[in-house]
């Protein structure tokens, strides 16, 4: 991972590369994961979003505030950990 801004924003190796490479990158949002779907929908959405951007040949991106870090590029546990534990 590369933080920049005093580490205020840190990018995956993944997204730091394509975009260095020019290849496309697509921002995804949180929102549906930490606060819009009862768990685990939102992690599924969040996860079955990052395969769409994939299958269309993208990189991507998704974003959230972790850490005190703005993070683009979180994996899927990390993109797990922002679920709600509803039951």
């Amino acid at each position: 991972m590369t933080r920049g801004f005093s580490g205020l924003l840190t990018l995956s190796d993944e997204v730091e590369q394509a975009l260095i490479r020019g290849q496309p990158v697509v921002a995804l949002e949180t929102s549906l994961v930490a606060h819009g779907l009862p768990s685990p929908h939102g992690v599924e959405t969040a996860l079955r979003c990052e395969e769409r951007v994939r299958e269309a040949g993208a990189v991507p991106a998704t974003v959230a505030v972790m850490e005190g870090s703005v993070r683009v590029g979180i994996d899927a546990e990390e993109i797990a950990r922002l679920g709600p534990r509803w039951r």
